[in-house]
């Protein structure tokens, strides 16, 4: 009985075993589902946060190269437009609703330009015995109009739109003003017809050009007069200065001057064209002549681009060319040809330029309507508006309406679609020749005071900039991180190595803003002041080391050299290292005196010719290096720990030396953890912020050069997002360049990972 009752016990206590290891093994295999889903959820959510990072990037970006479009509002005659009344010029107020007609009559009609009826008509102070002869506009801003007369006299009269609020609703209230006076002013003494006109104004300053019926050009100049008693502009004081000029060309058919009132250009149809010099107001001067400026097909149309420095000429085989001063070799600036836009065919019959961007509208005699960006180099849009050929253009300052008039007196009132013309593959990642250059080139700048500033949006220098400044941190990170990896994982002893490895871990925790203000504002100025005592170190601490490596080896006695444990022979090279460096240092001054007179920035600048920036790739390469070697070393270290011990045993079982086993077992085995360290790495040396932000001057130049330094991608974006307009073309191209940025880095990403499965597969088998 009692033997049956103790197997009964023991029956009893094995089957609660046996239920005990059944609860552990489901509690087991139930985390490692819990486990594996998490980690797939996890993964799949990486993978649709990164898509969905890049989709909102690309909503952002894509507008950019959205093309131009058109859309006609309405066509009409202006109900007290007379037939015979011929139009010489049109305009429009901001808001597009209220466009103005100047007649050759001198009638100024204020209409709607929804509707064509008309709000107002006011007529300009003629006297009694003259006619109007000629007629010019300003710089599309100024909004200034003038008048030639038959007495050799003008009238400049500026078109203004009052804005009031009464009851809350808005109200435009058009009107001409005077800004000279009402009374017309001298401009050819001898009272000669002003057969051709043109005028530029400002608040100091009014200039006109006019070529009299007998073909003389006169220049006329009103100034401000110096007031000693009041700082106040007082009206009519004003110093006048009148000269006639030679060299016009023969039967002179165009004339215009720039915004700032410095240069003017005559040209006649058949292409000869001349400048004068305007700078001196008493004796300007014939500067230039052009014998042929459209390779032999007639001149139909001249204008200037927003900012008065490109001249833009429209011929009769439908092209359009581009010119501005280049400055040659000598500094002499020169009127040049840049470029042609030649989408049209049809002779080019009206050139209207946008207020504020370098774009312009273009009217051929076959009706068609072309809109173009000079400096992105683009034909946003050609489209027919009418059968008629388009006599006159008018732009709104927003340039998202046009108001045109055919050969018939048809008004056509269009809205224009727009936003960004600035963008083009061209304008972002070639090169581009900016007004005010001597030669294209790549340029990011994207913002200035002046109204009439063309903007340098080339992503080239920035990117240029990113992959430079991820060179020289490699340059620094990879040799140290990779080798100091290969020693701590195989050569160092265990009980240092569990303070070299931690040691260097934590240094990924430290902030890369503090890496940066130190690299800026420590860094920096010391590197400048011991720039001979950095490269002496490049010589001093390899053969030092060396050095003290074989009299370690060689001269020392064995049993002095044996009280070091094995494998802790590197602690030793600590106080070495740091002697040499500050012998390195401290010998700076010497070679600076000996080998560069004193000053080896000196030197560079004007002897070699290279430019030294205090905040260069040096300091870059020094500081983002010591950011990106902690990434490297734990990964290469942990690679290279893991191979297993039984591999290295063989080898060196099989007679190879620990420096062959590491050759050829060690680093292949390891190496697909290696290379994934060195992409990983190099990513996070591509899209580091902090540290090249404040440890470069931010200067977007494509020089390679380490004294220089550069702008990267994700700086750049820092920098300017905050102060971009929402919705811009500034704001967008920024999200372009984070695109841009993106794409590196998954290339780079991508890369890495397929290297690495092939090297994985490769060596899998040792």
């Amino acid at each position: 009985m009692r033997g049956d009752f103790d197997s009964m016990i023991g029956n009893s206590s094995a089957s609660d075993s046996l239920t005990a290891t059944q609860l552990r093994q489901r509690t087991r295999i139930l985390k490692d589902h819990l486990a594996r889903y998490a980690v797939t959820i996890g993964g799949i959510g990486v993978i649709i946060a990164v898509v969905l990072i890049f989709f909102y990037l690309l909503s952002v970006v894509l507008p950019l190269f959205k093309p131009a479009e058109i859309e006609p509002v309405a066509s009409y005659r202006l109900s007290a437009a007379s037939t015979d009344d011929q139009t010489l010029h049109l305009a429009m107020e901001e808001q597009a609703e209220i466009g103005v007609r100047f007649t050759r009559s001198g009638l100024a009609q204020f209409f709607f330009t929804q509707s064509g009826a008309v709000m107002t008509e006011e007529a300009l102070p003629l006297p009694s015995d003259v006619t109007i002869t000629s007629f010019a506009s300003g710089a599309p801003e100024s909004a200034i109009v003038a008048f030639g007369l038959s007495n050799g006299t003008a009238i400049l009269a500026r078109h203004i739109y009052q804005v009031s609020f009464p009851n809350d609703k808005r109200v435009i209230t058009p009107k001409l003003e005077y800004p000279l006076g009402e009374a017309p002013l001298i401009i050819d003494g001898k009272g000669r017809p002003l057969r051709l006109l043109t005028a530029q104004s400002d608040q100091e300053q009014t200039s006109f050009a006019a070529v009299t019926e007998d073909d003389q050009l006169v220049f006329t100049h009103f100034a401000v007069a110096d007031s000693f008693l009041d700082d106040e502009e007082e009206e009519g004081e004003r110093e006048r200065t009148s000269v006639e000029l030679e060299g016009l060309p023969d039967h002179t058919a165009y004339l215009l001057l720039d915004a700032e009132q410095d240069h003017l250009y005559a040209a006649n149809r058949e292409g000869a064209l001349s400048v004068f010099d305007l700078s001196d107001k008493g004796q300007p001067a014939l500067d230039q002549r052009l014998p042929s400026i459209t390779e032999g097909s007639k001149v139909t149309v001249m204008g200037m681009l927003s900012g008065g420095i490109s001249l833009m000429i429209g011929s009769e085989d439908g092209r359009i060319s581009q010119w501005f001063p280049v400055r040659d070799d000598s500094g002499k600036s020169r009127l040049t040809h840049i470029r042609d836009f030649d989408s049209q065919t049809a002779p080019i019959s009206v050139l209207t330029p946008e207020f504020y961007r370098k774009g312009f509208l273009a009217g051929d005699t076959a009706g068609n309507l072309g809109i173009y960006h000079a400096t992105a180099y683009r034909t946003l849009l050609v489209e027919p508006v009418s059968q008629q050929p388009l006599q006159r253009l008018a732009i709104s300052p927003r340039a998202n309406a046009a108001l045109g008039e055919t050969a018939d007196g048809e008004l056509h009132f269009l809205r224009i679609e727009n936003e960004h013309p600035e963008t083009s593959f061209h304008s972002l990642w070639g090169k581009v020749w900016y007004e005010g250059y001597s030669q294209p080139e790549y340029v990011w700048q994207s913002s200035s005071a002046s109204d009439g500033f063309e903007p340098k949006l080339s992503l080239t220098p920035i990117t240029f900039g990113t992959l430079k400044a991820a060179f020289y941190a490699m340059l620094v990170a990879l040799p140290l991180a990779v080798l100091g990896a290969i020693f701590t994982a195989q050569f160092m002893a265990p009980k240092m190595r569990q303070i070299v490895k931690p040691t260097i871990e934590i240094m990924e925790a430290l902030p890369t803003v503090i890496i940066g203000f130190l690299a800026g504002l420590w860094l920096a100025p010391t590197l400048e002041t011991h720039l001979p005592g950095i490269f002496a170190l490049l010589l001093i601490l390899p053969t030092g080391v060396l050095l003290f490596a074989w009299l370690w080896t060689h001269l020392l006695p064995s049993r002095i050299r044996h009280k070091v444990p094995d494998n802790w022979e590197a602690a030793l090279l600590l106080p070495v290292i740091a002697l040499l460096t500050w012998f390195s240092f401290a010998i700076s001054p010497v070679l600076e005196y000996l080998l560069f007179d004193g000053n080896m920035i000196l030197w560079l600048t004007h002897d070699m010719g290279i430019p030294f920036d205090q905040r260069n790739s040096l300091v870059v390469g020094l500081a983002m290096g010591f950011a990106v070697i902690p990434t490297i070393f734990s990964m290469a270290e942990d690679a290279l720990f893991g191979v297993p011990k039984h591999l290295i045993r063989g080898s060196l079982a099989l007679g190879a030396t620990p420096w062959q086993t590491l050759i050829r077992v060690t680093l292949l085995t390891a190496s697909p953890g290696i290379f994934a360290a060195v992409m990983i790495g190099l990513g996070r040396a591509v899209g580091e912020t902090m540290i090249v932000l404040m440890a470069t001057g931010n200067t977007p130049v494509m020089d390679f050069s380490i004294f220089q330094g550069m702008r990267t991608l994700s700086a750049n974006t820092a920098v300017e997002m905050p102060e971009a307009e929402v919705g811009s073309t500034h704001y967008r191209v920024l999200f372009l360049a984070a695109l841009v940025l993106f794409t590196l880095t998954f290339l780079f990403n991508t890369l890495a990972e397929v290297v690495r499965q092939r090297l994985r597969k490769k060596y899998s088998t040792l």
